[in-house]
């Protein structure tokens, strides 16, 4: 059985493709939240970089608290999937929500290790 089959056999029938289910939601939502934290990460970088402000500080806990929410919900969601793409269980964002949450946990400690090490200067 190759994998395509087992995907259209897992998948319900009464989900379309683009039905938002429960699952859909709180995946798309958590993948939001890791999108900000990178957002918030990248601006803060730029300030530390400049050394502008407060140095990018709080940019950068926005997005450590961003990013440990969008990584926390997207693994929980992957946990609970009874299924894999398609089938309406949120498989493809909580993935996105995972890896834009620990894009924005990097971004946020390099900004913080950053913005120590020039105001210690």
């Amino acid at each position: 059985m190759s994998l395509n089959d087992l995907l259209i056999s897992a998948a319900d029938p009464d989900v379309g493709a683009y039905t938002l289910t429960t699952a859909r939601l709180w995946a798309t939502l958590a993948a939001f939240v890791g999108l900000g934290g990178v957002v918030a990460g990248a601006a803060a970088r730029g300030r530390a970089a400049r050394g502008v402000g407060n140095r990018g500080r709080n940019g950068a806990v926005v997005a450590l608290g961003c990013g440990s929410i969008a990584l926390v919900t997207g693994v929980v969601n992957l946990l609970v999937a009874d299924g894999g793409p398609g089938t309406g269980n949120g498989v493809v964002g909580g993935g996105i929500a995972i890896v834009l949450g620990l894009t924005a946990l990097t971004l946020g400690a390099l900004t913080l290790n950053r913005s120590r090490r020039v105001g210690a200067s």
